[in-house]
C-alpha cells in the first residue's frame, strides 16, 4: 500500500505557528512520526508539503496511479480551494482529511471544508495523532475494496 501525505499553507511553520493551537512539535516531528508508524505497517509513504495552491493540485495530479491512498491537510485552502476538491475528485484516489486543531470550533469562515467533500473521512482536533488516525482508517477502507 502506498499513501501520499499532502499538507497545506503554514504547515512548514509547526512549531513556531500559534503553539497554543498547533502545540510546540515541528513539521519534522509530525513526518518522523508518520514514518514510523508506515514503516511498522509496511506501508510506503511519501510527503508533500506546499505553500502553493497550484503546486498542490500538480501534486495530487501526479498521484494518479501511483498512490493508493492520500492523507490531506489542506490547511488554509480547506475553506477556499475549490481547485484542490476538483483535483481530488479528479484522481478519485480514496482521500482522508486532517486538520490538526478543531477546525469547527474556530472562526465562522473555517466551518466550510472544500476538500473534505471528496475525501472518504475526516479527521480533526487530535493533533498529530489525526493523521495517523487517518492512516489506520485508509489501510482498513483500502483493505476492504480489494
Amino acid at each position: 500500500m502506498k499513501i501520499l501525505v499532502i499538507n497545506g499553507p503554514n504547515i512548514n511553520m509547526l512549531g513556531i505557528r500559534e503553539p497554543g493551537i498547533y502545540g510546540s512539535e515541528t513539521y519534522a516531528s509530525l513526518v518522523n512520526l508518520i514514518s514510523d508508524y508506515c514503516k511498522g505497517e509496511g506501508i510506503e509513504v511519501d510527503f508533500f508539503q506546499s505553500n502553493h495552491e497550484g503546486a498542490i493540485v500538480d501534486r495530487i495530479q501526479k498521484a494518479y496511479g501511483v498512490f493508493d491512498g492520500i492523507v490531506i491537510n489542506p490547511a488554509a485552502y480547506t475553506h477556499t480551494s475549490v481547485a484542490i476538491l476538483d483535483a481530488l475528485k479528479a484522481v478519485s484516489i480514496p482521500a482522508v482529511e486532517v486538520h490538526i486543531s478543531a477546525v469547527n470550533e474556530r472562526e465562522d469562515f473555517r466551518q466550510i471544508s472544500y476538500a473534505g467533500k471528496a475525501c472518504v473521512k475526516t479527521y480533526m482536533g487530535l493533533g498529530f495523532n489525526g493523521y495517523i488516525e487517518a492512516v489506520k482508517f485508509l489501510e482498513s477502507y483500502l483493505a476492504k475494496k480489494k
